[in-house]
């Protein structure tokens, strides 16, 4: 954090560290209009504001959201509109990754299953082939 204000201040790099990304990831975050950095010279200067919008896009990736999801959230966080109004639009982009999940999950669990079956064939086969040999 820089000291020669006193609004908080951070570089590319304090920021990529204190998140443990790299510097990559937070210039395309930029590009995506996540975070807007002002410029001192060529270098790029994050204030608090932009900072916390990278905090809750990081959340927002591991709860396995779209950027353009998660951008739509930030965005409606950023503004002084009507916090309820904003929770509720979380709680239904939520629920609709909720379902997205669960749907995947039972893709997954069939998918296992078959393949339990198809191994249970194989090693029937082996077996047979190795008693008969």
């Amino acid at each position: 954090m820089s000291a020669a204000t006193d609004t908080p201040r951070y570089t590319i790099t304090e920021l990529a560290a204190e998140f443990d990304i790299t510097p990559r990831a937070i210039r395309f975050y930029e590009d995506m209009g996540l975070i807007e950095p002002g410029r001192e010279g060529r270098n790029r200067v994050y204030n608090q504001r932009d900072r916390t919008r990278l905090k809750l896009t990081l959340r927002g990736k591991r709860l396995g959201l779209s950027l353009q999801e998660i951008k739509g959230l930030v965005d409606m966080y950023d503004s002084d509109g009507d916090s309820v109004a904003q929770a509720r639009a979380f709680l239904e982009v939520l629920r609709q990754h909720r379902r997205q999940l669960e749907q995947q999950l039972d893709d997954i669990e069939v998918t296992l299953a078959e393949i339990s079956q198809h191994e249970e064939r194989c090693m029937a086969l082996v077996d047979e082939a190795s008693h008969s040999a």
